[in-house]
């Protein structure tokens, strides 16, 4: 009888781990390959409204020394006005769609970063994000060095800043239909400030019902509150202390 090759034979559970991890790595990359895609892309939006509202509010100046802010130029600065408006509507309603996507993107990689914990438990020191598809494990992955309150990650996000010039936009718009309309100076004003401050408002409203509404209707697989944090937290918990022999 010939002797066995030295080494470890691979078995069936084996080679059904293979190709576990070899699936779940697949999707892994698959989620970073299309948040990055989603990331260049609504980048680009951004750039591209940014420059359209400063080339707009440029084209209004200098529209308004050619015909001495007379005539035409108040057609002329309400319809870029409007066109601006319109292109940041749609620029945001991307931009809160992408945040979502990417919301949804970590917490679909936190899910597979639960199942390689599952498959190995022994790589859980070393994973700096979070293995928890839910908000507590989501807030971690994205900010795993130190806890950051989810108003100041809001208030940095490329969202609120199209929010807030969208706002602006909107503003001026609004004061500039009103005066045209024959409201006095003080009236136009009032009118463009209550159309800057509702946008945002109404928006962030918006925003908020949907952050809610989406963890209302998501189940997560390995919640924080799993039985295994404890042992994460303090390796000696649920361990009987051990006396020395003598």
């Amino acid at each position: 009888m010939s002797a066995e090759p030295e080494g470890h034979a691979t078995t069936p559970d084996d080679a059904a781990l293979a190709r576990r991890v070899q699936m779940l790595s697949t999707e892994h990359w698959a989620l970073l390959a299309a948040r990055g895609t989603a990331q260049s892309e609504v980048l680009t939006r951004i750039t591209i409204f940014l420059t359209l509202v400063s080339a707009g509010l440029v084209t209004i100046g200098l529209l308004g020394q050619a015909s001495q802010f007379a005539g035409w130029f108040a057609t002329a600065a309400l319809s870029i006005l409007g066109a601006l408006a319109v292109v940041g509507v749609l620029t945001q309603l991307r931009v809160e769609a992408v945040a979502e996507e990417d919301l949804m993107y970590v917490v679909a990689m936190n899910r597979l970063r639960g199942a390689y914990v599952e498959l190995d438990p022994s790589i859980r020191p070393y994973l700096m994000t979070s293995p928890h598809d839910d908000e507590a494990g989501m807030s971690h992955t994205y900010s795993f060095l130190r806890p950051r309150s989810g108003a100041a990650q809001m208030l940095a996000s490329s969202a609120v800043l199209i929010i807030l010039v969208n706002g602006i936009v909107v503003g001026l718009l609004g004061g500039g239909i009103a005066a045209v309309a024959g409201l006095s100076n003080g009236g136009a004003v009032a009118v463009g400030a209550i159309a800057a401050v509702s946008v945002p408002l109404v928006s962030f409203a918006n925003t908020w019902r949907n952050y809610l509404a989406t963890w209302r209707n998501h189940t997560p697989m390995f919640p924080t509150a799993g039985p295994g944090d404890v042992a994460e937290a303090d390796p000696t918990a649920g361990k009987d202390d051990e006396e020395p022999d003598g």
